[in-house]
């Protein structure tokens, strides 16, 4: 299987392969629009996988229980 985008852009050139394929011309639109979704598809994947990439981790703490900020000290 191949990473998302790659996958997208494959599905893409498949529809592209199908519009010219057909003799119909609201076939071959609708081929058109589904090739330029699948393209989008990809774009935005790229996008939001390169945002993720860039974005700092994600530190989690450990959250105290409630009854532990209620606790006095020693003395």
């Amino acid at each position: 299987m191949y990473p998302p985008n790659e996958e997208f852009l494959k599905r893409a050139s498949d529809c592209e392969t199908m519009a010219k394929l057909t003799r119909d011309a609201e076939s071959r639109e609708t081929w058109n629009r589904m090739a330029e979704r699948w393209r989008q598809c990809a774009d935005k994947f790229i996008r939001e996988s390169g945002a993720a990439k860039n974005r700092p981790p994600t530190r989690y703490r450990k959250a105290e229980p409630g009854w532990a900020q209620h606790q006095s000290g020693p003395g």
